[in-house]
């Protein structure tokens, strides 16, 4: 799809349920917070029990499956997400590819609780993913850009090719949500992304969805979710729908602060290198340029020494030392301290709202500082 073209689909997510509405109606969705409805009777009715639906879930689901272009389920965190899929997806004697230097937790709980049960882990850095044998591989998972080091992969080159030895592919497309990639138009067959993210954008609620246009998949992750009870509260449910509707504005602002940002810190003296899709060079540019909307808003910054980065962090008075990423106030964090392979001096910067030269003037205080 070209840009003009999610746009669109982003109006028609804002709208969708407006020819549904009467008069007197809420034009708002609202927080459903009942663990039962009323049924008497045949069991015949939409909503039933709160473990299995819930109205403002469903506006949610609803409204992400317009901007997804396909079905959509929520979860209440991206680990229920991903737990999901792989609990439904696989099965003992199974192989799974994972990248190496993608979201660390993604692969500590395929290694420790799906390993057990004999399904076989296999890692590979980002971008050697195009050059991959996928035989014998029942899941490939894709991240690209990766988390924290923000390589990049051809994803439709790899779903072709895993497609085509019989491997189902699922995309992590939290770092720049359907407005900035839609793997599922490149060939994916799942998409997974955190919304506690930029989708949300504010920070206050945990939350994801799953969407895919595979109707077998989706209907086994749903029932996942049905029985084992991995669902998310109404009022967290109605948390992100208000930040949804406010997607397409935070995520201009916040991807032009960066790429403004990211050429500034390129500039720079006392910043060793800069990692950011918007300013690859060689394959990783031709590979953004052909499969990206958006560059995203997150940069890596690399510093000569962990005690640069950190006064870089410390002394920022526009940026929170905080982990995770996508709100509207910038925020960053020495990812090396997780266990992240990435040296002592990378940070993790997510972008925010803040206005970009009064963001851009701070940090060149303390830069010029180091």
């Amino acid at each position: 799809m070209s840009d003009p073209d999610v746009l669109s689909l982003f109006c028609r997510c804002l709208h969708h349920a407006a020819d549904r509405l009467q008069p007197g109606d809420p034009a708002e969705p609202p927080i459903v917070a009942s663990s039962v409805y009323f049924l008497p009777g045949e069991p015949t009715a939409v909503h039933q029990y709160g473990r299995w639906t819930n109205p403002t879930w469903s506006a949610l689901e609803e409204a992400l499956s317009v901007l997804e272009d396909a079905e959509t389920i929520v979860f209440p965190s991206g680990m229920a997400a991903i737990t999901a899929i792989f609990y439904t997806q696989l099965k003992t004697g199974d192989r799974v590819l994972l990248p190496s230097d993608g979201y660390y937790t993604t692969r500590a709980l395929a290694e420790k609780h799906l390993a057990p049960f004999g399904v076989s882990v296999v890692t590979r850095v980002t971008t050697d993913y195009d050059a991959t044998d996928f035989s014998d591989l029942r899941l490939v998972w894709v991240e690209s850009p990766s988390n924290p080091g923000l390589d990049l992969c051809d994803i439709r080159n790899v779903a072709m090719k895993a497609k085509q030895a019989g491997a189902l592919v699922v995309a992590d497309n939290t770092t720049l949500t359907p407005l900035g990639q839609r793997p599922l138009d490149l060939g994916a067959d799942v998409v997974v992304c955190s919304d506690t993210k930029v989708l949300n954008g504010h920070s206050d609620v945990l939350s994801a969805h799953v969407a895919s246009r595979n109707v077998g998949v989706i209907a086994r992750i749903r029932d996942w979710r049905t029985h084992t009870g991995a669902i998310p509260g109404p009022f967290e449910a109605w948390l992100v729908h208000r930040g949804l509707e406010s997607l397409e504005v935070r995520f201009d602002r916040m991807c032009r602060n960066a790429e403004t940002i990211a050429r500034r810190l390129m500039e720079h003296p006392k910043v060793q290198d800069v990692r950011f899709p918007g300013l690859a060079s060689g394959a990783a540019q031709a590979i953004a340029a052909k499969q990206m909307l958006r560059f995203g808003t997150m940069i890596g910054v690399m510093f000569a020494s962990k005690e640069q980065a950190e006064r870089f962090i410390d002394e920022c008075k526009f940026i929170r030392p905080t982990t995770s990423f996508g709100g509207v106030h910038s925020s960053a964090e020495r990812r090396a301290r997780w266990g992240d392979n990435v040296p002592d001096g990378y940070v993790r910067l997510s972008v925010g709202c803040e206005p970009a030269e009064v963001l851009w003037s701070d940090m060149k205080r303390v830069l010029d500082s180091l």
